[in-house]
């Protein structure tokens, strides 16, 4: 009991005396972003622990699920993978007609890479564009996760692909990947379910992260225009981030007013 009851004053404690480092979050493109909803910190109701040494009360895992933040799928999705008579790959919507999702929207929000940039020539990626960007005037780096907190019911056919990058130096926008591994088996995304988490690593592991939706001002557009698509161009797009960094305005994050 006087363990559990310490382990909760000294999180409290460990709260009112961290550094609050503002996040801000923004869509990159206001088009037709009403279906993605905005980022949530992941949170579960266990409801009522029937014990004081209960998991749902351990302040460790509490922590722990407070460092993330959901992505929600915007749409719902059954999609397959199939070789056709010449061998190449087709991606084929299994709802067909009675897809939410036209074939149209489906080209604009899945994109197949080329074989040839796959990390393995049997398994093929996937990405969906987001419009997610994640930005700070404070050194934070964003890492890019699988739901893994969440049960799954519709496991996906492979793995998700995780990057880590500096937001203060870097505002991109967030793509989701997945390397397919099981050509037999279908990917079913549901809307509304997590599709991938964020967490925020600053250079204070003790510092606490307040996630604001920010303001897409105009020095904002113009250094995030400098570093879109560079990509094209370079095939180590952080090696840019010192020249970057030298031409970043000083504040990139406003927080919005509602």
């Amino acid at each position: 009991m006087f363990g559990k009851l310490f382990g909760k004053q000294e999180e409290e404690q460990q709260e009112s005396s961290s550094r609050r480092v503002k996040v801000g979050w923004l869509f990159r493109d206001d088009t037709a972003t009403v279906v993605w909803d905005a980022p949530k910190p992941v949170h579960f109701d266990h409801g009522k622990p029937t014990s004081s040494k209960s998991a749902q009360l351990c302040p460790a895992a509490i922590q722990f699920d407070r460092l993330h933040y959901a992505i929600n799928c915007p749409v719902d999705l059954h999609l397959r993978l199939s070789a056709n008579s010449d061998g190449q790959l087709q991606m084929t919507n299994v709802d067909g007609p009675m897809s939410t999702v036209r074939p149209s929207g489906l080209q604009k929000l899945i994109v197949m890479s080329p074989q040839h940039e796959w990390r393995h020539p049997q398994r093929p990626i996937l990405q969906m564009v987001t419009p997610y960007v994640f930005l700070s005037d404070d050194p934070v780096y964003v890492n890019q996760f699988p739901p893994f907190l969440h049960y799954n019911k519709n496991r996906w056919p492979g793995v998700q692909i995780c990057g880590r990058f500096p937001i203060d130096v870097w505002p991109r926008v967030h793509m989701w990947a997945l390397e397919w591994h099981d050509m037999s088996a279908d990917l079913i995304l549901k809307r509304g379910e997590p599709l991938f988490y964020v967490r925020f690593e600053t250079t204070d592991p003790s510092s606490l992260v307040r996630l604001v939706e920010a303001e897409k001002t105009d020095e904002l557009e113009s250094y995030m225009q400098q570093i879109t698509d560079v990509t094209n161009f370079v095939n180590q797009s952080f090696q840019l981030f010192s020249t970057a960094k030298e031409r970043r305005p000083e504040t990139l994050l406003v927080e919005k007013k509602r």
